[in-house]
């Protein structure tokens, strides 16, 4: 993979601009102030690394930050503890390790994109096709610095959890392709506004993206989907599109046909040390990985691995302390950086996330997620959660069906967690009816017997 980042002219120059207001993007040329020093976040050009790529970024990584990786919950890799001197170092060695890291506006494909056999169509040439377009016009777009765009093929691991503001989706309706365009929101929640053929994907996508950047440089798809839901006849009638099937967890054996399976590892929480990293993906190399794949979820998609040892390499990672099996409850908590890290944070929010995983495992059983926040802002999954733990003033706040901005149901002291996590967790699992979910059940009893059960002595 090639990876280059921009030269950098000095220290100022890599950080002249940082990313200090709520709604910015973290990058190499505009790293974010956090609580243990610059973080900068980088995008992959194109979907692969070669494992040495990894291995030299973790390098990088360990000379020029603190020596923690994270992948995000969307699949961009960041890297934290860098100062105003690091940055252009780091911008340094990754430009020398020849890898091309994406600028501007982010478009995003399924981690298997073009390897899937379940794949309706090619995301990789489509999203190709409007960087090439985005780059060309003149003048130059200025656009919100989150904004994304989803052009999703619809394999396996599809993108349909995760959030974008322009949405495309490949879907075959009497033999032919199309591409489902919706804005602002997951597959279940963005607004439908037209089922087009692929040659009209480009000047469709282009067009929307002017109208933001005439709107001004905040400018969301939300501002703008009752205007642009009239441009297009409908095709077809867009409710009558089934959804996607909900992509299983990264984390186990995805199988791509052919005898290629492919070894979803997530990072717990998010994070890994780069020594953990690069004993990993030594070892990784030895069995036969010859490919990563960053993916939401906080994981990494592993290729190459024989199918008669693939299972020693999912031994492997759950050796080294990372998430390698469907079942592990770790896969369904979501944890910002927290404190030390974040400085905003005010709970050091991967114990209390290990806490939850050690001691309400009946919490986990895939049909929710407990999203621990270290403050309201919620970054680590902003919308609802069946159950968040937040910062509260004398200890935590839990939000039973809200995000981690929500008036709390329930406060709880701080020595007193695990009792509240093991009393809540003996709630579900008594309580439960048969074939029941945690989510159903918890729904079921409402917040009133939730408080009451986090509460007790």
């Amino acid at each position: 993979m090639t990876f280059c980042a921009a030269p950098s002219n000095g220290p100022m120059e890599a950080t002249q601009g940082l990313a200090m207001r709520r709604g910015a993007c973290p990058s190499l040329s505009t790293p974010m102030m956090t609580g243990d020093g610059l973080l900068a976040r980088l995008r992959p050009e194109k979907p692969e690394f070669a494992l040495r790529d990894l291995m030299a970024i973790a390098d990088a990584a360990a000379s020029c930050g603190n020596g923690i990786l994270e992948i995000t919950a969307r699949g961009n890799l960041q890297i934290r503890g860098l100062t105003t001197r690091t940055v252009p170092l780091l911008s340094e060695k990754i430009a020398e390790a020849g890898i091309a890291i994406a600028q501007g506006l982010a478009i995003e494909t399924p981690p298997l994109s073009g390897l899937d056999q379940t794949e309706v169509a090619d995301a990789v040439s489509v999203a190709e096709r409007l960087r090439v377009a985005v780059a060309a016009h003149q003048p130059p777009l200025v656009l919100a610095p989150k904004l994304s765009v989803i052009i999703d093929g619809g394999g396996q691991l599809n993108l349909g959890a995760v959030t974008a503001d322009i949405r495309l989706r490949a879907m075959r309706t009497n033999g032919q392709v199309f591409w489902l365009l919706a804005l602002a929101g997951t597959e279940t929640t963005a607004t439908r506004i037209a089922a087009l053929e692929e040659a009209a994907v480009v000047p469709a996508v282009m067009d929307i993206l002017k109208n933001l950047a005439a709107i001004g440089r905040d400018a969301r798809a939300r501002d703008i989907v009752g205007a642009v839901s009239t441009r297009w006849a409908a095709m077809t009638d867009l409710d009558l599109i089934a959804p996607l099937v909900a992509a299983p967890n990264a984390a186990g054996i995805h199988d791509l046909g052919g005898q290629r399976p492919v070894l979803g590892i997530g990072l717990p929480f998010g994070q890994i040390d780069v020594q953990r990293l690069v004993a990993l993906l030594e070892a990784l190399e030895i069995l036969g990985a010859t490919e990563i794949r960053l993916a939401p979820g906080q994981a990494l998609m592993v290729l190459g691995i024989a199918p008669d040892r693939i299972g020693a390499a999912q031994a492997l990672a759950l050796g080294h302390g990372l998430r390698a099996f469907p079942r592990d409850p770790r896969n369904h908590i979501a944890a910002c950086a927290g404190a030390g890290a974040c400085g905003s944070a005010r709970i050091d929010t991967r114990s209390v996330a290990q806490l939850v995983a050690d001691t309400a495992p009946a919490l986990l059983d895939g049909s929710l997620t407990v999203h621990v926040s270290g403050c309201a802002k919620g970054c680590a999954k902003p919308s609802a959660s069946a159950l968040t733990i937040t910062a509260a003033p004398t200890g935590y706040g839990l939000v039973v069906n809200g995000p981690a901005s929500a008036a709390p149901t329930a406060y709880i002291e701080e020595n007193n967690m695990r009792t509240a996590l093991e009393h809540l967790d003996k709630l579900v699992s008594e309580r439960k009816q048969g074939g029941e979910s945690a989510r159903s059940c918890l729904t079921r009893l409402g917040a009133d017997g939730i408080r009451a059960a986090v509460q007790q002595g």
